[in-house]
């Protein structure tokens, strides 16, 4: 099986020792994405809703460099450091996702990296 990293400066690049994206045979690994202004370098202003904002055109930027789209995803894992921010954030997501709804958990946990609030990352599936 063939193995890919997947790497684009339109996403903000990692901030530790892995990569944005691996494919792996017929799939797309994506490690979470953060609300990470790629250009700036720096976490988007404003609250949840920009941040979650921000999270999904990074997943996006990674999915258009493997020559993807959303409608590809399968699987999305949604952390957020206050499940109040639920209601929000699948405001935001659900825009992203319309063609084709992938599964899907979302977790509260106590901290994410750089003190985000919420992290989106995905599997999507690379066959035709």
């Amino acid at each position: 099986m063939a193995v890919n990293v997947i790497s684009t400066t339109k996403a903000p690049g990692a901030v530790g020792p892995y990569s944005q994206a691996i494919k792996a045979g017929d799939f797309l690994f994506a490690s979470g994405q953060i609300a990470i202004n790629p250009e700036k370098g720096k976490i988007v202003s404003g609250g949840v809703v920009e941040q979650a904002e921000q999270c999904m055109k990074n997943v996006g930027a990674i999915l258009e460099e493997a020559g993807l789209s959303y409608d590809d995803v399968v699987k999305t894992t949604v952390y957020l450091t206050d499940i109040n921010f639920f209601g929000a954030v699948n405001e935001i997501y659900g825009k992203y996702f319309q063609k084709t709804l992938p599964a899907r958990s979302c977790v509260e946990i106590s901290r994410l990296p750089k003190d985000v609030f919420v992290e989106v990352e995905v599997i999507a599936y690379c066959g035709k």
